[in-house]
């Protein structure tokens, strides 16, 4: 009875499973109640949608968010991978909170909208798994902030929209000639937010198919000359960035907005007009000149010399040549190598012509070192003499402070001698007989040299003259040689020692 009954309720059983299984299968697969559903398209826009839908099918390729009320992108928004998903559109949602780890589902995601929202930042590596994206829009948010690894990993990345936010920063860290975050970055849209200030110099280094993309119209940028400069070579080059957008190219000058084309009007700033491309060298030197275009991946250029000869390709015997990379280099440069040289660039899309005036200085930059070396070993020469005929005038040493020993031993001769030198004889009035005379009296010592001293003794002169009487002498003495008043001479009673006198006078003559 068993036996009879159990394959007729295995039968069941399976069913009832098969069933459930398939159940199953169709809700996964099935389109949500509020979306349209077209092949691998699943659209759910303006549905009034708060939450995004539980179930979404792995096949769908393209979603369509937008215009809903979604104001939260978590993590977990989509419960299971979609490995085909490649646009997701999510705009005009009010969205402001984006999770770091909302797109780890996603991987192959190449197209991205997220404009139209409430984003004010933009976090650390937020977009750093989509490493296959190639188009991100964020245009009308509120942006302010831009981490400086917000797009890192992003390798793919060709087109970035960021234009009317609230950036007061350009992000140069994106497209910086050799550490660019966005190597592939061909438009990058910063237009009407809040730059006032451009690096004009960075600027101007970045290749030429990158600011053929670069807009940044419709911010309040501040004028100078060199944005001048910047915008009209940009005219001149025809790149799209300040052609098509060249009437909202304006700066401010004075509070008052200006168009950027207009500086050179001598009632505004009178910014001198800009020169074509320029290069000046040295005679000698190594020259590499590129054909910038503006355009990437332009297969064919051709370089003529300023004597309309075509210049061959890299290989080939000859002083100038095209390299790999259309870059025209040329070695040992001449002065009959100046002149203007021009680029032919073609593609499928353009075709474009470009021109280099090269300039070329008769000298070698090895001279000028040579040059400068001689000036500074003049100028270095010139002020030791100063500093030694300085030492000299000022820093002499004075024998007289170093003599102080000295000065005391001739102490007593220098006072006998400025008596002797003195500018007024000494008389004494006391005498007999009435008779005018001298009272000298001679004293023992060698030095004293036969000079005599009026109306004292040698010990007492020696006892009376101070130190700085002593100084005062020396000036006295030197006077009293050139003064008219004759030395008195000695009386009868000196008996004989005429002799001494007489080598005194000596010495007199000698001194004058």
């Amino acid at each position: 009875m068993w036996l009879r009954w159990r394959w007729p309720l295995a039968a069941v059983l399976a069913l009832g499973l098969g069933l459930s299984l398939s159940r199953g299968a169709v809700l996964a697969l099935a389109c949500p109640k509020e979306c349209v559903c077209a092949s691998n398209i699943l659209s759910c826009s303006k549905a009034s949608l708060k939450i995004f839908p539980p179930h979404l099918p792995p096949y769908v390729a393209v979603l369509d968010f937008s215009h809903n009320e979604l104001g939260r992108l978590r993590a977990e928004w989509t419960p299971s991978p979609l490995p085909l998903l490649h646009s997701l559109l999510l705009s005009h949602n009010g969205l402001s909170f984006i999770s770091t780890e909302a797109f780890c589902n996603v991987p192959r995601l190449k197209y991205l909208d997220l404009s139209s929202n409430a984003i004010s930042s933009l976090g650390e590596n937020l977009f750093s798994k989509l490493e296959e994206l190639e188009v991100l829009l964020l245009y009308a948010n509120r942006i302010t902030k831009i981490d400086r690894t917000a797009f890192e990993e992003m390798g793919s990345l060709r087109r970035l929209y960021l234009s009317h936010n609230k950036i007061s920063r350009f992000p140069l860290e994106l497209v910086k000639k050799g550490e660019a975050q966005l190597p592939e970055l061909a438009l990058l849209d910063l237009s009407s937010n809040e730059i006032k200030h451009l690096s004009v110099k960075e600027v101007n280094r970045l290749p030429a198919w990158v600011k053929n993309g670069l807009y940044v119209h419709g911010n309040p940028l501040t004028c100078h000359c060199e944005l001048y400069n910047l915008f009209t070579h940009w005219q001149k080059r025809q790149l799209s960035s300040a052609v098509d957008f060249e009437e909202e190219l304006k700066c401010f000058h004075n509070g008052e907005a200006v168009q950027i084309s207009s500086l050179s009007d001598p009632r505004l700033m009178n910014c001198s007009e800009f020169k074509e491309q320029a290069l000046e060298v040295h005679r000698g030197e190594k020259v590499v000149i590129n054909c910038d275009t503006r355009q990437r991946g332009v297969a064919i250029r051709e370089w003529l010399t300023p004597k309309f000869e075509r210049v061959p390709q890299e290989g080939e015997n000859s002083s100038i040549s095209v390299l790999a990379n259309g870059s025209l280099q040329i070695r040992n440069i001449s002065v009959d190598d100046m002149g203007p040289y021009t680029c032919y660039a073609a593609s499928q899309v353009f075709n474009e012509t470009l021109y280099v005036h090269v300039t070329v200085h008769n000298y070698s930059l090895h001279g000028i070192p040579d040059t400068l070396n001689t000036a500074y070993t003049t100028l270095v020469g010139c002020i030791l003499s100063v500093i030694l005929v300085l030492i000299y005038l000022y820093l002499t040493p004075c024998r007289c402070w170093c003599r102080h020993s000295e000065k005391q031993a001739e102490q007593h001769e220098d006072s006998i001698n400025s008596s002797v030198l003195s500018t007024t004889p000494n008389h004494n009035a006391e005498g007999t007989g009435g008779k005018e005379g001298l009272n000298r009296h001679t004293g023992n010592e060698q030095g004293q040299n036969g000079k005599c001293k009026p109306n004292s003794s040698p010990q007492q002169g020696m006892k009376g003259v101070s130190k700085g009487e002593r100084k005062m002498s020396d000036p006295d003495s030197v006077c009293s040689v050139f003064s008219d008043t004759p030395i008195v001479g000695g009386s009868q009673n000196e008996g004989g020692r005429g002799g001494s006198r007489d080598k005194g006078k000596a010495e007199l003559v000698g001194l004058l």
